[in-house]
């Protein structure tokens, strides 16, 4: 079958660094190909060079579409010749409707005036084809992300585009949206359009994928038929090594408790209705507690309420190393010694205008003051060790901390959390948009907190994750704990049980 589109021995170099050496990449018509690798391994860089946005001469190498010679020389060049790239942060206006979102810049007239009727009749056929039940006066700010995703799809689709790039599509989806979003590339393969999948999550890429492409370091290590391969065989050319252990826990020895929560309500705000109800849950030294739920059932709600973050206390009782706890701020929180990693890094975990080491120190300056100033001297050695100690991919401290990949740059969230020396670690969704090499070394880090006799919570969507990293899990549904597990009692069938609400 030959190639709609085609990367030849790309090379792509920026000042001091080359991120993409000799690589070869093609994709057929009617095929959904998966990229992979680690973060940093190349993959953002190659869909930023293929969509134009890294523009003809700015790299060595060739592209080729429906095999003529390509030179996008803009991202519009790109779209015009049928390609559209879909980010895992969507770029819809919410202040608009789904109709006006479709058709943004390039409206239908009737002179010079929108022609209102045929905008919205087209964009109903366009939501047809992606099998959204909408309608196309919605605001998309009422819109869930599944249903965002795919008005991001319809988009392009009423441009034209033979080939659709979707970046890490899945990230903020529930599983029932994700199963959506497949059968909708299945249906758009049937029909001819030519899909690149990059996901860190195999799972997705060997349920819907006909071929894998794998980058290691800038280079285009083997591209593999999905039935003739296998998630070991792509983990080994991701990271360049043999995985026997994906996750790293083994049988912990708990101490004393060090929080406690005994049942809390709490709601969104002061005199609404609750939102959390009646939870009581403990986490001892060297322990890791998961918890579990489906999208929506209060699991971010819960951690931000405990650091200070989020909500009104309705009831309730929360202890910190043995006395009470009700911080009035985030700030409150880490001077007692509880830190959080949120789950969207780039919102609440970072300033990514600023460098690495502003960034690693950002929440401990009252501890490394020297009176009233900052003592640059010891933040600088504090920053460094953490630097090396979680071998952060980056030249220097001094490197801004938006140019990292998404594994390093949750590395720099986690350092910052850590330099604040808690006893108590909340960690929501660590690993969410990360490699699995990156994946195995947070994974890492986590075993090192709870040895050091910490204790951590472990907010995490993916199942497999939460029973290979947690000593006890509890499961909440409709900000309820739906149920609570000791690990030798760990089934997906029971846990999902109980972030359903069923008991068996």
């Amino acid at each position: 079958m030959p190639a709609v589109l085609e990367a030849r021995s790309i090379t792509k170099r920026f000042p001091g660094v080359t991120v993409l050496r000799d690589v070869s990449f093609d994709l057929r018509a009617g095929e959904i190909h998966a990229l992979c690798g680690e973060n940093g391994a190349g993959k953002s860089t190659l869909i930023k060079l293929l969509s134009g946005l890294h523009p003809h001469g700015s790299y060595e190498g060739e592209l080729f579409l429906g095999g003529a010679p390509a030179e996008f020389r803009s991202v519009a060049d790109a779209q015009q010749a049928g390609l559209a790239v879909i980010y895992q942060e969507l770029a819809l206006v919410d202040e608009l409707t789904v109709g006006e979102n479709l058709f943004l810049g390039c409206e239908p007239r009737r002179g010079v005036l929108i022609d209102w009727d045929l905008l919205w009749r087209e964009s109903t056929a366009l939501l047809a084809r992606v099998g959204l039940d909408v309608a196309p006066d919605t605001p998309v700010s009422e819109l869930g992300v599944g249903s965002q995703q795919l008005v991001e799809i319809a988009k392009a689709l009423g441009k034209n585009a033979r080939v659709l790039i979707l970046d890490e599509p899945t990230a903020a989806l529930a599983e029932q949206e994700v199963e959506i979003l497949l059968n909708l590339l299945r249906d758009l393969r049937r029909r001819g359009i030519a899909c690149i999948y990059i996901s860190h999550k195999l799972d997705e890429v060997f349920a819907v994928a006909d071929r894998i492409t794998v980058l290691r370091d800038g280079a285009s290590i083997t591209t593999l038929p999905t039935l003739q391969t296998s998630r070991a065989d792509v983990i080994r050319a991701m990271v360049g090594r043999e995985i026997t252990e994906l996750f790293p826990r083994h049988a912990s020895h708990p101490g004393e408790v060090l929080f406690a929560v005994e049942n809390l309500s709490a709601s969104t705000t002061r005199g609404g209705p609750a939102r959390l109800h009646d939870i009581s849950f403990s986490v001892r030294a060297g322990e890791i507690l998961g918890i579990g739920g489906l999208m929506g059932a209060g699991r971010t709600e819960l951690l931000m309420h405990l650091f200070g973050a989020f909500g009104q206390r309705l009831a309730g009782r929360v202890e910190l190393c043995g006395r009470p706890f009700d911080p009035g701020t985030p700030v409150d929180a880490l001077a007692a010694g509880l830190a959080l990693v949120s789950e969207d890094r780039k919102r609440y975990g970072l300033v990514l205008a600023e460098s690495i080491g502003f960034n690693l120190s950002l929440s401990s300056i009252t501890r490394l003051r020297r009176g009233a100033l900052i003592d640059e001297e010891r933040e600088a050695h504090a920053n460094q060790g953490l630097f090396d100690s979680l071998r952060v991919k980056a030249p220097s401290l001094e490197t801004g901390v938006g140019t990292l990949s998404g594994g390093n740059q949750q590395k720099v969230v986690l350092g910052k959390a850590l330099m604040t020396e808690p006893r108590v670690v909340f960690l929501d969704e660590p690993t969410r948009g990360i490699d699995v090499g990156a994946k195995i070394e947070v994974y890492t880090l986590v075993n090192a907190l709870t040895a050091q006799g910490k204790a951590v919570v472990l907010v995490s969507s993916e199942l497999p994750e939460l029973m290979g990293m947690s000593d006890r899990i509890i499961m909440l549904h409709d900000g309820r704990v739906g149920g609570e597990f000791g690990r030798g009692n760990f089934t997906q069938e029971a846990l999902m049980h109980a972030a359903m609400g069923r008991t068996k």
